[in-house]
């Protein structure tokens, strides 16, 4: 024990607590001065001879003495801490000690009190040796004392509870409560020792400061979000302003509110739908509460829910609202929002209220849907399953009763104090428009444009009508009732302004920016110059916003259009014009996204923030040649460009690793071109084989590959440096199937070709064949070839860091691995862990930035870091359930957790992590769900390298 360290304050007030929870100093003073593990074991006689003659526990009692190595451990760390004081190591020993000896007298109890004792000595923190140099943080030490202050205390009721029973039966029977008391101790504990462990790893790291600077860094930054979790702040992102023009709801707003009230005790999470049709007034019950509640809940975040790209843009925007980016470069990754937001809902202190609006795709709605929160979740959709499956309960929102829409007609017109006569006419207007709230604004917003007296409306209305009724489309009344409303509106419109609405109708309705309809449309005929003028612009789009037709983002120059104006904008369009506004809106977009087709250009990282305003559209036009009954060929005149469009963007979200609906559009792309002899045909068909050979299925993507190579010899001949590309492409599967000969002929062909062309992507084709020679057991050479590369001379940090390009990253990881092959541990981790820093600042919380915090957490382990390499690993797990493509990286994770858990012998954690482990693997390759339970077999569920 430690004889020179001043015995510390803090763990005065821990004994204050363990005399407290004996109730007496009198039993405090009949603890046993027992200082050490070797004293306690050597009472063991003692007790045994204070036994029933007819029982023998001397065996059961030394049993206990090898799991008391881990009391022995803690009890030294705390001596360090605090100073060898007697009564600090009595309060531990004696208890025991007085334990076993009250215990001692009934078999049952005894044993039963020896497998309490066991179990709470494994769940106390692991210290390997007793680190004397160790530095000892306030943080450190208080977390020390909060854990033997939960020991000792546990000790203390134990005490009392066999004091207060003396009488065998009575202490049978109540036995039970120091079972459960001794559960909550341990999860406690438990809780505790993880964070003690935590900090014992990082104070080690911080020994060799410049080894560790960047995982020191990340695990800060994992700490500090913890910490300003707990902060209360105020924040919301409501998208639309306070509508002083609502009107009724009462009785939803009730049952929302009631649904809702975070004062009200609930054990699930407190959520409810609105469902009803659209234009029902769904939104607008949403907003009103939202603005009702402000005081009720400290945080509001609104979310555009209508697919996984609306909600990843929604979620990027609340984590930069809520400061959870550490930097600029976090604010392009909406994976890395929706865990960084999961995660800050599931441990903030803050009050919530999460708004999911329009989230008519359940799918995607899974994947952002807060596992617990302080707060409430409230959600608007137009799907009954959506309403039904994922929140504990729904209300159904139907049109207005004939006095509410009048009510809400008056409001719209801006008739303050109305007559008889006014709220007459506006009964009248409700009920021929059914109540239908969406159709009754319009035609406040038309009225109050025309300065109409309200009696005059319905004349104009039904001369309207009768035009309209000779071209009334089957189906709903309701749409045909809107159909009405806004032809009236639409024959008042400027050109300028009529085009505008038109185009708008093939937008995502939800955020539409102005640098789209401005810088896109440089390329449109002369009718639409005006989009290129500020003022003209700003003109036509006044015109929409007077009659509600569009709307603005609260604080923004973004603009919106209800779903319903841009469907009946849509059919009331000709053929023709349906095609031609398509591919203005198909021309627009393709200046968002660089062209990979005709050249081997990499990644374009500085074009990404374009994309990004673009990508949401592009999806939206894609929903909509889904829903155009005669298909794309009649939609578009032009299926070269749209199919252009598509692979462009594919590209981007490849490059993002947005890999599934990356997939999807590059399929649609695939089916619409009809030249299959095209660059723009390979360029698609090698995308798709990319996407496949990330997501680890190296077979299908070599199909790809090889069309894809066909195509282009056939095209540019055999000697062009795009063949080199599907060279290395064709080589990069053959490596990930174990087909290591025909890969490094591949790579070969492909240096030949590159070197003979002077090309400069030459660093491209060494990086890939240095891969390769590293799968072959060749660090050595592995590190000759990659040496070659002229972007990386020199192999200094900052020589991949500068090039601020994802590609390089993944040679940085290569370098990492090529280390730690030729056995140069600590440069195997410093690489790995700047190439994780990297990862997460450009490319964000996806898959390759999971593969690099796995190659941290192993190394990390490796060197006895375990809590370090389990937080790393747990947070992987986080990250993953983000995106679907993440369920390989989670079965791994979850693999190696087990194995750790394992070798600290905790195994009932570790079975649960095999369990979950083992489950994701049956469902990912079923041929392997007999496979050893081994890394190896793991492995198999990601790439060998992901570039």
């Amino acid at each position: 024990m430690v004889k020179d360290r001043a015995p510390s304050p803090l763990w005065h007030r821990a004994l204050e607590q363990y005399r407290l929870e004996l109730q007496g100093t009198e039993n405090y003073e009949t603890i046993p001065n027992v200082g050490s593990l070797e004293e306690l074991i050597g009472s063991f006689a003692q007790i045994q001879a204070t036994a029933p003659g007819s029982y023998s526990g001397i065996n059961s009692l030394n049993r206990l003495a090898p799991k008391l190595k881990f009391v022995d451990d803690f009890s030294a760390v705390l001596a360090l801490c605090f100073g060898a004081d007697a009564a600090l190591t009595a309060a531990v020993w004696g208890s025991i000690r007085l334990i076993l000896a009250h215990a001692s007298s009934t078999v049952d109890i005894q044993r039963d009190v020896l497998d309490m004792i066991e179990e709470l000595s494994l769940s106390l923190p692991r210290f390997q040796i007793y680190e004397q140099t160790l530095p000892l943080s306030r943080q450190f030490q208080q977390t020390l004392v909060d854990a033997y202050t939960e020991i000792i205390c546990f000790y203390a009721r134990t005490i009392r509870f066999l004091r207060s029973h003396p009488h065998l039966s009575l202490r049978k029977n109540e036995w039970q409560s120091c079972r459960d008391d001794l559960s909550i101790t341990i999860k406690r504990i438990k809780r505790i020792s993880s964070v003690i462990e935590s900090e014992a790893d990082i104070a080690r790291m911080r020994k060799d400061e410049g080894r560790y600077k960047e995982i020191l860094e990340l695990l800060n930054e994992m700490k500090m979000n913890e910490l300003s979790n707990n902060e209360k702040l105020r924040y919301n992102n409501i998208p639309f302003s306070s509508n002083p023009k609502f009107s009724g709801r009462r009785d939803i707003l009730d049952t929302v509110h009631e649904a809702l009230n975070i004062d009200s005790p609930s054990s699930s999470l407190r959520s409810l739908a609105l469902f009803g049709m659209g234009g029902v007034g769904k939104t607008q019950i949403a907003v009103q509460y939202a603005y009702q509640s402000l005081h009720h809940f400290d945080v509001v975040l609104w979310i555009a829910a209508d697919n996984a790209i609306a909600i990843g843009q929604s979620f990027r925007a609340i984590a930069n609202g809520l400061g959870l980016f550490e930097t600029d470069d976090d604010q392009t990754d909406a994976a890395a929002a929706v865990w960084k937001i999961k995660n800050w809902l599931m441990t903030t202190k803050t009050t919530c209220l999460v708004v999911f609006d329009n989230a008519d795709d359940l799918t995607a709605l899974k994947t952002a849907w807060p596992e617990s929160i302080n707060g409430s979740v409230l959600l608007t959709t137009r799907n009954l399953a959506v309403a039904t499956t994922i929140t504990a309960q729904y209300k159904q929102v139907d049109a207005f009763l004939d006095n509410d829409g009048s009510e809400l007609l008056l409001k719209a017109v801006g008739l303050v104090h109305a007559t008889a006569s006014d709220i007459d006419h506006g009964l009248t207007i409700s009920r021929a428009f059914g109540g239908l709230p969406l159709a009754l604004t319009q035609i406040g917003g038309f009225i109050a444009q025309r300065r109409l007296p309200l009696h005059a409306f319905l004349p104009l209305y039904e001369r309207n009508s009768t035009k309209i009724d000779a071209r009334k489309p089957p189906g709903s009344d309701y749409e045909h009732t809107l159909n009405t409303v806004w032809d009236v509106a639409f024959k008042d419109l400027s050109e300028n302004a009529s085009r505008l609405l038109k185009l708008l109708s093939f937008f995502d309705p939800d955020g539409i920016s102005e640098d789209i309809l401005s810088q896109g449309s440089g390329d449109l005929d002369n009718d639409f110059s005006f989009l290129t003028d500020e003022m003209d612009l700003g003109d036509a789009a006044e015109e929409l916003l007077q009659v509600a037709l569009i709307n603005r983002v609260r604080e923004s120059a973004d603009f919106t259009v209800h779903r319903l104006i841009q469907s009946t904008t849509m059919k009331r369009l000709k053929e023709p014009d349906t095609s031609k506004y398509f591919g203005y809106v198909v021309s627009m977009l393709c200046w968002g996204f660089p062209d990979h087709s005709k050249y081997d250009i990499g990644h374009q990282v500085s074009t990404w923030g374009r994309c990004e305003k673009c990508l949401p559209h592009v999806r939206h036009l894609v929903e909509v040649v889904k829903r155009y009954p005669k298909g794309v060929a009649h939609i578009t005149s032009d299926q070269t460009e749209y199919s252009d469009l598509l692979i462009r963007c594919s590209w981007y979200l490849y490059e993002r690793e947005m890999y599934i609906i990356a997939r999807d559009m590059v399929e649609q792309a695939i089916g619409t071109i009809k030249d299959t002899k095209s660059l723009g045909y390979a360029s698609a068909i090698d995308l798709h084989g990319l996407i496949d050979l990330d997501l680890s299925f190296a077979a299908r993507a070599l199909e790809s590959f090889t069309h894809a190579l066909e195509v282009r010899k056939a095209a540019l001949g055999s000697e062009d440096p795009f063949i080199a590309y599907s060279l290395n492409n064709i080589a990069l599967a053959y490596t990930e199937m174990g087909e290591l000969k025909l890969a490094y002929a591949a790579h070969e062909e492909a240096i030949n070709i590159r070197l003979k062309a002077n090309s400069d992507r030459i660093g491209n084709s060494y990086s890939n064949m240095s891969s390769l020679l590293l799968r072959l057991s060749r660090p050595d050479d592995a590190e000759e070839m990659l040496a070659r590369c002229p972007s990386l001379k020199g192999f200094t940090d900052e020589t991949f860091i500068n090039t601020g390009n994802p590609r390089f990253s993944g040679d940085m990881v290569l370098l990492s691995r090529i280390r730690r092959a030729q056995g140069r541990k600590s440069d195997a981790l410093r690489l790995a862990s700047k190439a994780l820093a990297f990862r997460r600042k450009l490319l964000g919380n996806r898959l390759k930035t999971c593969d690099s915090q796995y190659d941290v957490a192993s190394m990390l382990f490796d060197e006895g870091h375990t809590r370090s390499a389990i937080q790393l690993l747990q947070e992987i797990i986080g990250i993953s359930e983000t995106f679907v493509e993440g369920e390989g990286q989670r079965a791994r994770a979850l693999y190696k957790l087990s194995e750790i858990h394992t070798d600290m012998g905790l195994q009932s954690e570790s079975d649960v992590y095999r369990e979950e482990a083992l489950a994701l693997l049956a469902n990912l390759k079923p041929e392997l769900k007999d496979a050893p339970f081994e890394e190896a077999t793991f492995a198999k569920l990601c790439l060998w390298m992901l570039w």
